[in-house]
């Protein structure tokens, strides 16, 4: 089963985060996201084709986060640069739910600017 088939486990905060090493593997199923030195969280970065792309992922990806009970934070800066961060604050740390809606998220249709101009793709 993929990240992208699971659903997001409860978590109630006694649960252990991932350790590097279990981090590393899960991160290598997420293509585009980078994981913090401190292994607390992963990011992803988008350069949208527009300001509407960027807003439309970011309402694409909400339904996600509540279907799943897990909430990235949003960052859109220049009206069209976005960062996504997860991590599970309940742990301080990154635990296999920031991994599944990391690859939700990356199966999202999206409209990024390309180098060729702002052709969606």
């Amino acid at each position: 089963m993929t990240l992208a088939e699971k659903k997001c486990a409860p978590c109630e905060g006694k649960e252990q985060s991932l350790t590097k090493e279990s981090a590393q593997k899960l991160l290598n199923d997420v293509p585009g996201w980078k994981m913090s030195s401190d292994v607390k969280m992963i990011s992803r970065e988008f350069v949208m084709k527009n300001f509407m792309a960027a807003v439309k992922i970011i309402d694409k990806a909400a339904v996600i986060a509540e279907e799943e009970n897990h909430h990235p934070d949003f960052h859109l800066v220049g009206y069209r640069n976005l960062r996504i961060d997860l991590s599970t604050h309940a742990v301080k740390g990154l635990t296999e739910n920031d991994f599944i809606v990391a690859a939700k998220i990356n199966a999202l249709p999206m409209e990024l600017k390309t180098p060729e101009g702002n052709k969606p793709c």
